[in-house]
């Protein structure tokens, strides 16, 4: 089971994803990045985080401590922004929190250009991001963080943010486990993912009982959007996780981009972006592939 918190103190709302999820700080002394169930990506986002996260983490990969958040909306009463006080006076009770990673950095295009990934590893990112259908990683929303900043520890990439995961459960009628997706402009596609290997590594790894063992962290009541029971529909996420894992040669992503042809792409469509507009907006900065939210959210404490 997951750890239950409760939040004592809102901290801040956090505009840089469409779900506006919010730091916390809870009764066990932790601060966590609180998914919201009153969001408008609903329950199965919440669903597709616990499932994926989980998968990642025993799987080897870097992933944040998830735990059932417990949130009273009057924590947050002095909120100023009436949407997200909307947000949250529907979010009451049960929401899934996520460790927050003080000083954490995104993974931006200017890291990307000097951080350095081995193949292996960006290989096993890559690999479970196509096996669980993870569209939500690109170059320039990459959904990984570079953590710690400080110190003497070396920085390391940590996987976040899997709400966009598990497409196939948003339309169980036409779920096929053996699709193949997209995956040429992935964040890590310019470091030469090894998914070959890592496919030879982790798919043994992704078995029923390993799977059941990461939907029983599932509440059940975010299992009944789609079935009658919450065992109906853990039993379907295994039936399909367990055959795509089967089916990886159908789906396995292996050519990608260099940085280069890439970094040519973007100047292309920025290019394109700048020609388009009338003159008065080609003085406005041309912000394509930078962060239009802050990246440090650290600020936020104290």
């Amino acid at each position: 089971m997951l750890r239950e918190v409760t939040a004592t103190r809102y901290v801040t709302p956090l505009h840089s994803g469409g779900s506006v999820p919010g730091v916390v700080e809870a009764d066990d002394l932790g601060t966590y990045v609180l998914k919201f169930t009153g969001s408008a990506q609903g329950v199965k986002a919440l669903v597709a985080e616990i499932v994926v996260g989980e998968l990642a983490r025993r799987l080897g990969l870097r992933f944040p401590e998830l735990v059932l958040a417990r949130f009273d909306p009057a924590v947050a009463a002095d909120e100023p922004h009436q949407e997200v006080q909307d947000l949250l006076s529907a979010s009451a009770g049960l929401n899934l929190g996520m460790d927050y990673l003080p000083g954490a950095r995104d993974f931006t295009p200017d890291i990307a250009a000097v951080f350095p990934v081995d193949p292996l590893e960006a290989g096993r990112i890559v690999w479970l991001d196509a096996f669980t259908v993870n569209v939500d990683r690109t170059v320039h929303s990459s959904n990984l963080m570079v953590w710690p900043t400080f110190g003497t520890a070396p920085p390391k990439l940590w996987l976040i943010d899997h709400g966009a995961a598990l497409v196939f459960h948003h339309r169980w009628d036409g779920a096929a486990p053996e699709r193949a997706y997209d995956f040429k402009h992935h964040a890590l596609g310019g470091y030469g993912p090894d998914t070959r290997a890592a496919d030879a590594e982790l798919s043994p790894k992704v078995t029923e009982a390993l799977l059941r063992e990461v939907l029983a962290l599932v509440p059940d009541a975010w299992l009944t959007t789609d079935f009658p029971t919450p065992d109906e529909a853990r039993d379907a996420y295994v039936t399909y996780l367990l055959a795509r894992a089967r089916a990886s040669a159908s789906w396995l992503p292996t050519d990608f981009p260099t940085r280069d042809e890439l970094a040519a792409a973007d100047a292309r469509r920025a290019a394109a972006t700048q020609k388009g507009r009338p003159a008065w907006l080609k003085r406005v900065p041309d912000l394509h592939g930078k962060p239009a939210a802050e990246q440090d959210w650290s600020v936020h404490l104290g």
